[in-house]
């Protein structure tokens, strides 16, 4: 191995806490890879999970592997060896399974990288019975896996702390068989709830490219079930490192899923039903976290509606401990949670109102009001924390412009009260063009045509032009893409192989006129609402009329309550 590559690996070894290394070759072997560089894969939570339960196995290793940054690309490209695992240095192919933990569009593009750098075919038709074993697991797998379905073997569709178990239980079986490969991923798919195998369903198409049928091998069930699971197991951080985007921070999952209905928000339906874990086990992470000298990142989808929040922030600060989350809901946020987090030294306080008017809030089903951000401003000013951050979606179902005219109007109030106040910090609004999601109300809906979006981001900045507003506004061409990407059959797969021949993301346009792949017809076409779509495999547990309710609702301006103890409106707590 050339010395670069073995010092660069080195390095991120030495700063870790909490890696577990087996010799190679003792037990059967699984790799496991975020598709992004170093410092962003071990941000992410559900690879550390599965990499402790897999490692907590007394018949399998897990090690973990990367996309190589860079600097380090520019190495393996000039010395042509394989991309290896971190702990014990062996090449991809050298495992019987490789797992993908896949939570972002733009990473898709990494995927056949990574395969091709590990010496795996990169396409899963071309894979024979000794090749390694591809699986996918992660957000994306939860709702449209299509796009990756050519390089993807099999797909684990739900959470993965126990499912992983069941998965790897069943292949050991299979294996004891020595069945070839289409056996063993029909052995799979018939023994092992929640595994998708996409080579065992043939999407069929009309002449005019619409998905017209989906069709399963005999034997092969027509859906594939969600997987999900009570929060019984520890969901913290596994290995601690410095090198990651939240730095030298302790995770701790606090909550999974969201009962407050955003129609827009895939997370909140993809990860129902609503769950919290007890405070005594938040507790004893935070305790874990302190022997580790860490600050304590606490993670879920609505950090402020935890019902043990305010105790929780008292333990932490009574611990001599400073904590962090992300944005948080103007109606649940607390002063206990504002002095606390100002006591962390945080300096911004971030809320989601997502549009400007109350008709749009109303038809995404946010439930917030400009009286809630300014209570919370209050109570942030109040603390010390001064500054405003305000994350906004342009190009949302049924905008107008008077919509728009709606973000300057609550921009101008908020700054005009926090002058009222004596805070005259500055105000960032976080702008992104709104996506489409799978799974979610607003699935059928064409995206916001690019030039209307365009318009409307040149009015904010005209509008908004004052040194005391920043706007960050994601790019445009990276968010359209995304919505190929989100809402792709796999025929998308196809682009994505021949692009990645083109230097990945700059080769996409290039790749799909080279393969008279239709984009505008994936984000701009609206879908009736009895289309066949690429996901219909995946059965999240709703009842079926329930999306296409809620957009009902979306349309009228209808609210929806969020969850409660006994209800039983989408099925997934219950019929």
């Amino acid at each position: 191995m050339s010395w670069q590559i073995e010092k660069a690996l080195d390095e991120l070894v030495s700063q870790e806490t909490g890696a577990v290394v087996y010799p190679f070759g003792t037990r059967r072997a699984m790799a496991i890879c975020y598709p992004n560089t170093y410092d962003v894969a071990m941000s992410n939570l559900g690879m550390q999970i599965i990499y402790r339960e897999v490692n907590g196995r007394e018949d399998w290793l897990c090690e973990r592997a990367f996309l190589p940054d860079k600097d380090l690309m520019k190495v393996f490209e000039k010395t042509g060896e394989p991309l290896v695992s971190l702990e014990n240095r062996r090449p991809l192919s050298d495992f019987e399974i490789l797992g993908f933990s896949v939570s972002f569009e733009m990473d898709y593009f990494n995927v056949p990288s990574i395969l091709e750098m590990g010496r795996i075919p990169v396409l899963a038709a071309d894979r024979g019975d000794d090749d390694t074993l591809v699986v996918m697991g992660g957000p994306v797998a939860f709702f449209n896996p299509e796009p990756l379905s050519p390089f993807i073997d099999v797909v684990l569709v739900g959470e993965g702390e126990g499912f992983i178990h069941a998965f790897l239980d069943a292949y050991g079986k299979a294996k004891e068989q020595n069945l070839g490969r289409h056996d063993l991923l029909r052995y799979l798919a018939q023994h092992v709830p929640g595994v998708y195998v996409p080579s065992l369903y043939r999407h069929e198409y009309d002449e005019d490219g619409h998905l017209l049928r989906i069709v399963p091998e005999e034997g092969i069930p027509a859906k594939v079930e969600r997987q999900w699971r009570e929060l019984t197991q520890p969901a913290e951080t596994v290995i601690a490192t410095p090198n990651t985007e939240f730095g030298a921070m302790y995770l701790i999952e606090i909550a999974r899923g969201c009962g407050r209905h955003c129609r827009f928000c895939m997370a909140g339906y993809c990860y129902r039903r609503p769950r919290v874990r007890p405070l005594e086990y938040v507790k004893s992470a935070v305790l874990r976290g302190k022997e580790l000298g860490k600050k304590i990142g606490l993670m879920g989808a609505a950090i402020s509606d935890y019902p043990y929040i305010d105790e929780l922030v008292t333990f932490i600060r009574n611990q001599g401990m400073g904590f962090s989350c992300a944005s948080l809901r103007a109606d649940s946020i607390t002063p206990t949670i504002v002095k606390g987090l100002a006591e962390s030294g945080q300096k911004t306080i971030t809320l989601a109102p997502e549009a400007g008017s109350k008709r749009m809030r109303d038809i995404i089903n946010k439930g917030i009001t400009e009286e809630h951000l300014l209570k919370s401003i209050d109570l942030a000013t109040e603390a010390g924390i001064r500054h405003v951050r305000m994350y906004i979606m342009v190009g949302l179902p049924m905008e107008t412009d008077a919509d728009i005219e709606g973000i300057v109007d609550m921009t101008r109030r908020v700054q005009e009260h926090m002058k009222a106040i004596g805070n005259t910090s500055r105000i960032t609004l976080s702008i992104n063009p709104f996506i489409p999601k799978p799974l979610t109300p607003f699935q059928w809906m064409a995206m916001t045509d690019k030039k209307v979006v365009e318009k409307r981001l040149a009015f904010l900045k005209k509008a908004l032009k004052d040194k005391q507003i920043e706007l960050l506004i994601e790019p445009l061409r990276s968010a359209y893409i995304q919505g190929v990407l989100s809402r792709g059959d796999r025929r998308v797969g196809q682009v994505l192989a021949k692009a990645c021949e083109y230097g990945g993301v700059k080769g996409w346009k290039r790749a799909a006129k080279e393969l008279h792949f239709n984009i505008d017809g994936f984000l701009y076409d609206q879908r009736p609402l009895d289309a066949v779509l690429p996901w219909d495999t995946l059965d999240p547990g709703l009842v079926p009329t329930y999306l296409t309710d809620e957009l009902k609702k979306a349309e009228a301006g209808d609210y929806t309550v969020p969850c409660f103890d006994g209800c039983r409106r989408c099925h997934i707590c219950g019929g």
